[in-house]
């Protein structure tokens, strides 16, 4: 349930936060809410602008990833809080924008950070991300400190 509650989530804020970006400020429009920097872009290709043009291609990537998570989550070992979590992100991220990239052939993008432009969904793909390096990284530690217990057992029965 955490995977798709997550993911819902994300979804919602995204396409709320886009909708509302697109209805009240004009293009280009720099404004601060909150202490946040926002300039309202729209974007046709991926991350950076990079490829302009080929949203919808980028779309159907998207599809294919969330089909691939889908894949991903049938294995045991892609289960438990942090993955679910991790999943919910990086699914609510691409299906926001892969909807944006299918339906209106761009992303709309208006959170500045650095030299970038970016969304909630941009934001979530991230923070997805980097719960999976900390999901593979627990499970790394658990697997190294089984290993050691299984040596160390191993080794005291052999002196024995």
């Amino acid at each position: 349930m955490l995977f798709y509650i997550t993911a819902v989530i994300v979804l919602l804020i995204d396409q709320i936060t886009k909708v509302l970006v697109r209805l009240n400020v004009e293009m280009y429009e720099r404004l601060t809410w909150m202490g946040i920097e926002l300039t309202y872009i729209e974007n046709s290709g991926m991350a950076g602008g990079f490829f302009p043009g080929y949203a919808r291609v980028f779309g159907v990537i998207s599809i294919l990833f969330v089909m691939f998570v889908f894949y991903l989550r049938r294995n045991k070992a892609w289960r438990g809080p942090i993955i679910n979590i991790s999943m919910g992100f990086l699914v609510g991220g691409a299906i926001g924008n892969g909807m944006d990239r299918l339906i209106f052939g761009q992303v709309t993008d208006f959170i500045v950070r650095g030299s970038g432009i970016l969304n909630i969904a941009d934001h979530a793909l991230e923070i997805g991300i980097v719960l999976l390096i900390v999901h593979e990284l627990v499970q790394w530690l658990r697997r190294r400190r089984n290993q050691e217990s299984k040596e160390e057992y191993e080794g005291d029965e052999y002196v024995q």
